[in-house]
């Protein structure tokens, strides 16, 4: 499906949008009734990415239209300018139409009683009974299509603007996956990796108590809905990862994303937590919300940091903070989807918050075996090599360093070996690469 077919099923859907808002103003000024809106053109899957959001949210005709008028902004700005019109016998613009005007964009922005008029006009019964367009239990909401941008709270519902959410947008002009920036209003990034299931190396307790995470995300359906266990059973997968840097633990969160098709974003936790009141609650809100309508794992780095042991109250800090921390796990306790928790040590946790994870999985350093598979993995393939006269099965039984450490040691041998214009790293280029890594952790090689 090339752009410009795509842009003809937008089109088509624009000119019906005209059509409707023409007839809908004709009404208002006649001050007449009108037999029904024009029937929207019929969409095909075919018909490109914007067409095939339609049909898979199942959108009727008039869900359809306020999905167009939420849209405009976006690409066709001057087909809302009627709604700039004035009343001249008050000296401005008609209420009845709602709408903003933003401080940059100079056109008309939508609100929900703009979605009504359009919808309704004058008819009162059916302006009420449309307003269940915009409750939680909508698609709109619920699919997270729409954004009601309420901008103050003494301002009544009907009053909040209409916004497409970014991935929506992106949906359905190019059908591509949306990936929102990091920023203070969305305190994550979405993390990748390109390695497989094969390259980690972990015993196999571990991989046993991982693949209970991969079962969930395949049958929690089965069991919260067909099987009924949604009465005994909270939402959702909580697991805490533990133990040292280097063992693995963001990498097998990237590969259960991977593997189970589920985008993986890692929460920066610097960016949750805010000083102002009120502003954490804010962030962490629509994290969650975006993450179940587009079926995220959240993984919490570092999360000792935000769910370590507490002490008491003894300042207004403290108790925000506690008001922080007692939100964020309300959140984690209701979300359907798989959020992983990974701290160094488990002992800086709270064991009240331990408590309420499905799992808790150990990420040991490596053995001498894991150690060796770990040294092959990472200078057996490709075409950069090992001088003979490396003994890796030696060290790897006299040198206990993680899996990360080692991948590091992998970068420092091979930019030794390019520099000397070659591609061959040799016992000292391990040797000093290992050095490096001690050195980090305050041990010295023997």
């Amino acid at each position: 499906m090339s752009h410009g077919e795509n842009a003809a099923t937008i089109e088509r859907e624009l000119a019906w949008f005209q059509a409707a808002l023409n007839q809908r103003f004709e009404e208002h000024i006649a001050k007449a009734g009108t037999p029904g809106l024009p029937a929207p053109p019929a969409l095909a899957a075919a018909d490109g990415p914007y067409a095939r959001v339609v049909l898979e949210t199942g959108l009727d005709w008039s869900e359809r239209l306020v999905l167009a008028l939420a849209l405009i902004p976006q690409i066709a700005p001057e087909l809302l300018d009627p709604f700039l019109i004035h009343n001249q016998s008050i000296g401005r613009r008609f209420s009845e139409f709602g709408g903003l005007t933003g401080q940059s964009h100079n056109g008309f922005l939508p609100t929900v009683e703009t979605a009504l008029f359009l919808l309704a006009g004058s008819d009162r019964a059916e302006r009420l009974r449309l307003r269940a367009l915009f409750e939680p239990e909508h698609p709109f909401s619920r699919l997270g299509i729409l954004i009601l941008d309420q901008r103050t709270g003494d301002e009544p519902p009907t009053a909040a603007a209409l916004r497409v959410a970014p991935e929506y947008i992106e949906r359905l002009l190019s059908g591509r996956e949306y990936q929102p920036p990091p920023s203070p209003d969305f305190p994550a990034q979405r993390i990748t990796t390109a390695l497989e299931w094969q390259d980690l190396v972990l015993d196999g307790e571990t991989r046993a108590q991982i693949e209970m995470i991969r079962r969930w995300t395949r049958h929690a359906p089965l069991l919260m809905e067909s099987w009924g266990l949604a009465r005994r059973l909270k939402p959702g997968y909580r697991s805490l990862f533990y133990g040292p840097p280097g063992t693995g633990k963001t990498l097998t969160a990237c590969l259960l994303g991977k593997s189970e098709n589920r985008p993986v974003y890692r929460v920066d936790l610097s960016r949750v937590v805010s000083k102002w009141i009120g502003e954490t609650e804010k962030n962490l809100g629509s994290l969650f919300d975006q993450a179940q309508h587009r079926n995220w794992i959240l993984f919490f780095d570092e999360a000792d940091a935000l769910f370590g042991k507490r002490t008491e109250s003894h300042s207004a800090n403290d108790r925000a903070a506690n008001q922080q921390i007692a939100y964020l796990l309300q959140r984690l306790e209701d979300f359907p989807g798989v959020v992983i928790l990974a701290t160094n040590a488990r002992s800086h946790m709270d064991e009240a918050f331990a408590r309420r994870f499905q799992s808790a999985i150990l990420f040991a350093m490596p053995n001498a075996e894991a150690r060796l598979q770990l040294w092959r993995d990472c200078f057996g393939k490709g075409g950069f090599e090992l001088d003979q006269k490396v003994d890796l099965p030696a060290i790897a039984r006299e040198y206990e360093i993680s899996g990360g450490a080692i991948v590091n040691v992998l970068r420092h041998a091979a930019l030794m070996a390019a520099d000397r214009e070659t591609r061959c790293a040799t016992a000292d280029d391990l040797l000093q690469g290992i050095r490096l890594e001690l050195l980090k952790e305050g041990r010295y090689l023997k």
